[in-house]
């Protein structure tokens, strides 16, 4: 194994926490809120994260959902990187079906020229949208093409970014810059480290994948809870060491929210269940506030998938989060809690990261 790799990958647990804590974020848009205010809030988020000791901050792609402003993740990651010094920036993730390989390969690249040996590189297959906007993405109609060659393009990503084609293969002269051929070439004083490849799922494919090829894992508890427990155990059970890992290491997305009490916390949550209501009716919008969260009239429908929602969320007061985090953690055994906090406002947000962190005695603890 290489140990480089391995130690770019494992987080060490902070304070009284069980596992490594990181964050999530979908630089999320709330009514009367810009862009550029949702943006403003990352960056203070990742600050926060860096100066108490969360391990990673990363975005995830998705697209055509006015509320959710995360849809160039490498532009976002470059611009936490001049406003951060050491914690790990990645994609959680970006679709590799809606891109070309070599893209991506030239976008990580770039991004580990600009931020040294803390890039990582979270790659799904689904489209991170709807099937139209998918098409418009890829300029084809045949997506599910795409999800099944996920692993032939995986494998050209990283051919493109280990830089390791073989002699006679159509794209052996072809090189992913920044990257490793500077290293190779006259002069060059380029490093040849690139960003750790994770994959990301909500079912069994990807972590199976994951498995056999030896890759970190990471999946979405936050809106797949069901399934999380089963596709840890098929991860572990597929689990082949390589030159990456020698065992393996798997974290799950959390969806956590702190607030000083119990009714604030629900209040806030409530926020993105009426948001996921919309989304999985065709009405995707920007995140309705607090108030007209609650004085919304839920059908009996509505009312039933909310309530489900939120029993995955862990929320309430710090005490009860950590309780709930850490009950997590010993039921799936992940090796780590990715959490994100969705909620109309980034104060609520940058509060609830500061609640968990002192409630787990993290650096920085005032």
């Amino acid at each position: 194994m290489d140990e480089n790799r391995g130690d770019e990958i494992r987080g060490t647990a902070g304070g009284t926490a069980p596992v490594p804590l990181s964050v999530l974020d979908l630089v999320t848009v709330g009514q009367g809120r810009t862009a550029t205010q949702a943006l403003r809030t990352s960056v203070d988020i990742a600050k926060l994260a860096e100066n108490r000791g969360f391990h990673r901050f990363w975005v995830a792609e998705h697209h055509s959902m006015p509320g959710v402003a995360s849809s160039s993740p490498a532009v976002i990651l470059a611009h936490l990187a001049a406003h951060t010094e050491r914690i790990r920036l990645g994609s959680g993730g970006v679709m590799l079906p809606n891109h070309a390989p070599l893209v991506i390969a030239e976008q990580f690249g770039t991004l580990e020229a600009m931020a040294p040996g803390r890039v990582d590189l979270g790659l799904g297959r689904a489209p991170g949208t709807d099937g139209a906007t998918a098409a418009a993405l890829r300029r084809t109609d045949r997506l599910n093409e795409g999800a099944d060659d996920f692993p032939q393009q995986l494998a050209e990503l990283i051919r493109f970014l280990d830089d390791d084609f073989p002699d006679g293969h159509p794209y052996a002269r072809i090189h992913a810059v920044p990257g490793p051929v500077q290293a190779t070439s006259p002069g060059g004083v380029q490093s040849p480290g690139r960003p750790p490849v994770w994959l990301l799922g909500s079912s069994g494919f990807s972590a199976r994948l994951a498995g056999v090829l030896g890759l970190p894992f990471a999946f979405a508890h936050h809106f797949s809870a069901r399934n999380t427990v089963p596709a840890l155990d098929l991860y572990r059970e597929s689990f082949k060491p390589s030159a990456v890992l020698d065992a393996p290491y798997a974290l799950i997305g959390v969806a956590a929210l702190a607030a000083e009490d119990e009714r604030e916390a629900r209040r806030q949550v409530l926020t993105g269940a009426l948001s996921m209501v919309r989304l999985r009716t065709g009405r995707p919008g920007l995140v309705p506030t607090p108030e007209e969260a609650e004085a919304y009239d839920f059908s009996p429908m509505e009312r039933e998938f909310v309530d489900g929602w939120l029993k995955d969320i862990v929320h309430g007061t710090p005490d009860e989060v950590r309780t709930g985090l850490d009950d997590l953690a010993k039921r799936t055994g992940a090796d780590e809690l990715m959490i994100t906090a969705n909620a109309h406002g980034g104060e609520a947000r940058l509060r609830s990261y500061e609640l968990i962190a002192d409630a787990y005695g993290l650096p920085g603890t005032i």
